[in-house]
């Protein structure tokens, strides 16, 4: 049952199906979300049910068919799965907790990371990734606090409501990062200091510019790392299995040579 189970899991197909069954959970999501007759709903409420216990039997799978069942769960993506499987087995839909069984229900969309593992490596790339990027988003909420600061100062009456206060001021500035209308505020700014546009282009080279290609270049050398951690860990496991064969060879081999010189020592008394 064990060799089945572990067949199974390793079955492009049943990965497939896996895949399949989680993108159905996801417009069964967006289906619920319209206005649908009552036939509808009972067929949404069936097919809801059918996936979770197919997620059940999937989730039984993966766990006999581990090598190291000690340490299943010591992964992070196994405990999210099993948990959203537990929760969504929970008949929690007529109860007050009713709002965190759907919410439950819209994060089994996220068990299609845990089941492809390219889109593992970008979500523990963005992970690893995260003390480096601290620094860097510390360092742009210095740059936009100061200019944020220095706004409110001077243009706070041109238009308080873009920069009245700090805060106001910095919501600003990411609509200037973000280029959305940020011409706009400029221009509007310039008729009172003609020469404004130096505070928005350097702000613009500082933030967009400098400090996001930074974060893109901090998430991509994590990335790279984590491809080639992956590319070793597979060649490492091609080489185990075939260490594994080889030591099943040996055996036979030996076993053979056993018999061999058995039946040899048998001829030699016969004659």
């Amino acid at each position: 049952m064990k060799e089945f189970l572990e067949n199974l899991h390793n079955n492009k197909i049943f990965e497939w199906s896996v895949v399949t069954v989680i993108i159905l959970s996801a417009l069964l999501i967006g289906a619920k979300t319209y206005e649908l007759p009552d036939y509808a709903t009972t067929a949404l409420l069936i097919a809801d049910w059918s996936i979770t216990v197919f997620f059940l039997i999937e989730i039984t799978v993966r766990f006999v068919a581990s090598k190291d069942k000690k340490n299943f769960f010591k992964s992070g993506w196994n405990v999210f799965d099993t948990l959203i499987v537990v929760v969504s087995l929970i008949p929690i839909e007529n109860s007050e907790m009713a709002l965190i069984g759907r919410l439950v229900r819209v994060f089994r969309v996220l068990r299609m990371v845990s089941i492809i593992p390219e889109l593992r490596v970008l979500i523990n790339s963005l992970i690893k990734a995260m003390p480096q990027l601290s620094y860097v988003m510390l360092l742009m909420f210095i740059i936009f606090y100061i200019y944020a600061a220095v706004g409110s100062l001077f243009f706070e009456n041109i238009n308080p409501v873009l920069w009245g206060d700090i805060a106001t001021s910095m919501l600003t500035l990411f609509r200037v990062m973000t280029f959305e209308d940020w011409t706009d505020v400029m221009y509007e700014t310039m008729t009172v200091y003609p020469l404004s546009w130096l505070f928005y282009l350097s702000f613009i080279f500082f933030t967009a510019f400098a400090f996001l290609n930074m974060v893109i270049g901090i998430v991509v050398s994590v990335l790279e790392k984590e491809n080639a951690l992956m590319e070793a860990e597979a060649l490492h496991d091609d080489i185990t299995e075939q260490n594994d064969q080889l030591d099943v060879i040996q055996a036979e081999l030996a076993e053979v040579k056993a018999l061999l010189l058995k039946h040899t020592q048998s001829q030699k008394t016969v004659d």
